[in-house]
């Protein structure tokens, strides 16, 4: 998938550019800065000197030299002082430089660490949103492979109201599996029903009354034999909006969904057949419906569908967001 967020050591990245939240003089700082000089090797110092000081907020390259990466890209956060002096504007100007030169070296891929959390002191729950911003913001004109490194669960921080919010809900509606055969009341058993999964026949009569005003029968009982793709394809037709900007915001790359576009059959994975009813905002019923078409279903006794659920409820449809909730709480992410 385009974006990822993961938990590794980020010297051991096998990406085009590593990006280094550098000193922003000749010197090797601590954290992140001393971890990728030390495994990057003595020329990687050397080349650094030929630099000179890098101004806060602007990003320069080196070879990457030990690393198994082409570029290190220096960039320089700022020292966290409260908010009062920019710090926020130069940390959205450090991802902002990193990926433009990123993308000037021609860089398929690049990883990031959360810039200026470490020493520096900059909130992580405010950084890790910036992050976020930039990098959905970039990805949406822009083909790359990004990552978000984070070195373990410390430094990895949603913000307070979010978490607490989202646990919250799976507190009210998460049902353990007490059997084999359980099935949660509040999401109806799936039946087959010309070749697809719907919900019960009553619901789908109910949704199908509910439309017959603005389609002709004929038109609905063809849509009752839609693949997944053909299906995705209408509602894109449907909404207006083009394959390039549904499948960025689905976190998907080019080339899956040219496979969506020319296989009617093709059935995508879960989490991507999520990601993209999350594009294309449907609501629950018509992400169940869609998900349905490629052989899925929610349910409550899952945490990953349960987020899902709540994200979907708060009309909340930014799946880099939603990935940061789900990689919070340890769940597979959205996209491919």
């Amino acid at each position: 998938m385009p974006f990822m967020i993961v938990r590794n050591d980020i010297t051991k990245m096998k990406v085009d550019a590593i990006v280094n939240s550098a000193n922003p003089h000749v010197a090797i700082g601590r954290g992140v800065d001393s971890a990728i000089h030390a495994a990057a090797g003595p020329e990687l110092f050397e080349a650094r000197k030929v630099l000179g000081d890098i101004p806060v907020g602007s990003a320069v390259a080196t070879p990457a030299f030990n690393l198994d990466a082409t570029y290190v890209i220096h960039t320089v956060g700022p020292l966290w002082k409260g908010g009062t002096e920019h710090e926020i504007e130069r940390v959205l100007d450090c991802y902002r430089s990193a990926l433009q030169l990123a993308l000037a070296k021609e860089c398929k891929s690049v990883a990031f660490p959360l810039i200026s959390t470490g020493t520096y002191g900059f909130p992580k729950a405010e950084a890790l949103q910036i992050a976020l911003s930039v990098i959905s913001e970039f990805l949406l004109l822009s083909d790359m492979e990004v990552y978000l490194v984070v070195y373990d669960r410390e430094s990895y921080s949603l913000s307070g109201k979010l978490f607490k919010e989202v646990v919250a809900f799976i507190d009210e509606y998460y049902v353990e599996e007490r059997s084999k055969n359980y099935k949660p009341s509040l999401f109806k058993e799936n039946i087959n029903v010309h070749h697809r999964d719907i919900e019960t026949v009553e619901g789908f009569e109910l949704r199908l009354y509910s439309r017959m005003s603005e389609r002709s029968l004929d038109t609905l009982m063809a849509e009752l034999e839609e693949s997944f793709s053909q299906s995705l394809l209408r509602i894109i037709d449907e909404k207006g909006k083009t394959d390039v900007e549904v499948y960025k915001k689905a976190n998907v790359d080019r080339k899956l969904f040219s496979k969506i576009r020319s296989n009617k059959d093709y059935r995508p994975s879960k989490v991507t057949a999520i990601a993209f009813a999350l594009a294309l905002e449907l609501n629950l019923d018509e992400t169940k419906d869609l998900i349905g078409r490629a052989g899925f279903s929610l349910t409550r006794s899952n945490k990953f569908d349960v987020i899902i659920e709540y994200f979907i409820e708060q009309k909340n449809y930014n799946v880099f967001e939603i990935n940061e909730v789900l990689f919070a709480f340890d769940q597979i992410l959205l996209g491919v």
